[in-house]
């Protein structure tokens, strides 16, 4: 069982790892141009698995930044990924162990949350195992790649590098909206009310980490509130 939900877990993750691949390759480029050597570059990705994170992180440190500011930064864009394991924690069996919700809340991001939350039924901590295992090292060598690569490529293929990750996005949340009206609803609901944080004047002031926040407590939490998901009995995993 656990095998198997391994596998599962791992075939999942290989198009994330072709996705952060792409986008941490940018980041390893952009990295070694601010002066950051290769080996701090990878270690950034190895150890913070956040893309919007490393961006603002990056911009901080090339800026000369205090750690306050840094600490502030990374607070407020990976909120989010509370958010994420508080929601992903009901996915796992009740009695799962600490040691596995520690490991799995490590490699909490977007794209693995995506795919964990979109399973049916409860899920097996091996089944994010396997998923990790694939999308980690993707990142990792993406950035090692970008670094090593340094500043040979053109500006364009920069600029169409930096767009990669979005559409790891559209390609996660567009198939569950085909066939369920309820993610439907919560997925041009949250485009909807994140478009008002760009558009009205107060609203514009936000920062982009506290957008997120917002639109995801107020999204998620009309859609749990109209159309709550139904526990399903006799449900059960190996952990």
């Amino acid at each position: 069982m656990k095998k198997e939900n391994f596998k599962r877990g791992a075939k999942d993750g290989i198009p994330i790892a072709l996705g952060y691949f792409a986008v941490s390759f940018t980041f390893g480029m952009m990295a070694v141009a601010g002066g950051l050597s290769i080996g701090q570059a990878v270690l950034i990705s190895l150890t913070n698995l956040t893309s919007a994170g490393q961006f603002a992180g990056l911009d901080i440190i090339l800026a000369g930044g205090s750690c306050w500011e840094m600490v502030l930064t990374q607070l407020i864009i990976n909120l989010r990924y509370c958010l994420m394991s508080f929601s992903l924690s009901q996915k796992f069996e009740k009695n799962m162990k600490n040691r596995h919700r520690f490991v799995t809340a490590f490699g909490v991001t977007d794209e693995i949350f995506g795919i964990s939350a979109s399973q049916k039924g409860r899920i097996s901590p091996y089944y994010n195992y396997g998923a990790m295992c694939v999308a980690i090292p993707g990142w990792t060598l993406g950035t090692l790649a970008g670094a090593i690569s340094g500043n040979l490529l053109p500006d364009f293929m920069m600029s169409a590098l930096s767009v990669a990750i979005y559409g790891m996005f559209m390609a996660i949340i567009i198939p569950p909206s085909k066939t369920n009206r309820a993610i439907l609803a919560v997925v041009t609901g949250a485009m909807a009310f994140s478009g008002l944080f760009s558009v009205l004047p107060v609203l514009k002031e936000v920062s982009s980490g506290f957008v997120i926040i917002i639109v995801t407590l107020v999204t998620a939490g009309a859609a749990a509130w109209l159309r709550p998901v139904q526990e399903e009995e006799g449900v059960k995993v190996e952990s």
